[in-house]
């Protein structure tokens, strides 16, 4: 864990811009996010197995709570840009006696998700993806990878720190701002339409919101929840 933490931090100050965060998620925001990974284990009962994909795990914080969620016969991917980090994770389904015991089931993939064939081949993603450091451009294009890998009434949660652009706002320059208020409106807009659950966790460093959303306009519709 200490290893985790001092990689994390390094990563952090050699491109904030990919890390987003000073330290790894805390395991209440990773339950959060794992949530409907756990919930969602009768959906492909029929087929008999589940895909799911984690982006940007970082080094594994959240992956230990899907990892634990599994069923037998589902499939777990996760795509990582940052090379250390999937250095770090692919070491860990090899040395960690519970995720050795799923590894034969596990893809990490080295890159961004957007390069991912989009087949609509997963039932959950869980993204930790920093996208409040991302040019609009890149988060628009990101959102629209989520919407292709998504299979029909698929879930997608990803979390964003609490008043985390306004913050921002009041000490950047105008350009970063225009940015901010562009990331801002991008999520709105998915939000708006397709979001059925936020969960706010406290304890976390800084505090977050996890959204969780269905893509399917039908099914955003007929499965909706408080």
């Amino acid at each position: 864990m200490l290893d985790d933490w001092r990689l994390f931090f390094q990563e952090y100050l050699r491109n904030f811009h990919h890390t987003g965060a000073v330290s790894p998620s805390s395991r209440f925001l990773a339950a959060a996010l794992a949530r409907h990974v756990a919930g969602g284990k009768d959906a492909d009962q029929e087929h008999g197995l589940r895909r799911v994909l984690e982006v940007g795990p970082g080094t594994g914080a959240v992956t230990g709570q899907i990892v634990a969620s599994l069923g037998p016969e589902d499939r777990f991917d996760l795509v990582e840009w940052n090379a250390r980090f999937v250095d770090r994770l692919r070491r860990r389904f090899e040395t960690d006696p519970a995720w050795k015991a799923v590894a034969d089931r596990v893809q990490v993939i080295h890159g961004p998700v957007q390069d991912l064939p989009r087949e609509g081949a997963y039932r959950t993603i869980v993204s930790g993806l920093p996208l409040n450091n991302f040019a609009v451009a890149d988060v628009e294009r990101i959102l629209e990878a989520f919407r292709g890998l998504l299979a029909p009434g698929g879930t997608l949660s990803f979390f964003e720190y609490v008043a985390v652009r306004p913050a921002r706002a009041l000490v950047s320059g105008r350009a970063d701002r225009q940015r901010l208020k562009g990331i801002g409106r991008t999520l709105d807009a998915v939000l708006s339409k397709h979001e059925f659950r936020r969960d706010c966790v406290w304890p976390n460093l800084p505090p977050a919101w996890v959204h969780h959303v269905r893509l399917s306009d039908v099914e955003a519709a007929s499965q909706s929840q408080p």
